[in-house]
């Protein structure tokens, strides 16, 4: 079998990581994930906090406004800010001055009673499948993306420093782990992508409106 160089082997396993992430996040809306965002005041207070779980669960997680801005580089980062001030407002966040925000206790209940409903959703949904073995591989994945040597050259940050690396605690399902791994890995080929069209001289503006746009974004 013949080897494929790295940025081969990634434009064939990117899809693949998007759909089986996207598909069981989905998922997990309709099997308890929508009545879990109610309790706590709906996606107006809980919007980001799953976004931005794996680093907002951590007690001492926080996320400057740099690494929002490059996570919401395709969006309306002026209405992404007011959202983010609608969730401080609902006592989900804590904003600082300089734009850096944490969850509040109650918001980092919120992303552990999402961890709880990941484990259960992806225990139904990948039953006999090597979740273990899976989860291993993706961490290993992800020891590599997180060094700054692998980092491609952004204009405007990189949104993976957002998110890794991953919160997991120690009793962390691993069904659970392996999406928030995935998920995570998916910021290092988006930030690649970037530089790439940053490259070009093109824009996020520009890039929304291509074909196939949808494959790449976050």
């Amino acid at each position: 079998m013949e080897e494929l160089a790295p940025a081969a082997y990634a434009a064939l396993v990117a899809p693949a990581i998007d759909r089986v992430f996207a598909e069981t996040m989905l998922a997990g809306r309709s099997m308890g994930g929508r009545e879990l965002s109610e309790a706590y005041g709906g996606p107006p207070a809980t919007g980001y906090l799953v976004d931005l779980r794996t680093r907002l669960g951590r007690p001492d997680g926080v996320v400057t406004a740099g690494q929002f801005a490059a996570v919401r580089r395709y969006g309306d980062l002026a209405q992404a800010r007011e959202i983010l001030a609608g969730q401080a407002e609902r006592g989900m966040l804590t904003i600082a001055e300089d734009g850096t925000f944490q969850a509040t206790d109650r918001g980092r209940a919120f992303v552990q009673a999402v961890y709880e409903l990941h484990a259960k959703v992806t225990a139904e949904l990948w039953a006999g499948f090597p979740v273990a073995r899976l989860a291993d591989l993706a961490g290993r994945a992800l020891a590599v993306a997180q060094d700054p040597a692998t980092w491609a050259q952004t204009q405007d940050g990189h949104a993976l420093a957002a998110m890794a690396p991953p919160f997991e605690p120690f009793d962390t399902h691993n069904g659970a782990t392996l999406l928030n791994r995935l998920g995570t890995l998916r910021y290092h080929r988006a930030d690649a992508h970037a530089a790439a069209w940053q490259a070009a001289g093109l824009t996020a503006a520009g890039i929304v409106t291509l074909p196939g746009h949808s494959a790449v974004r976050i």
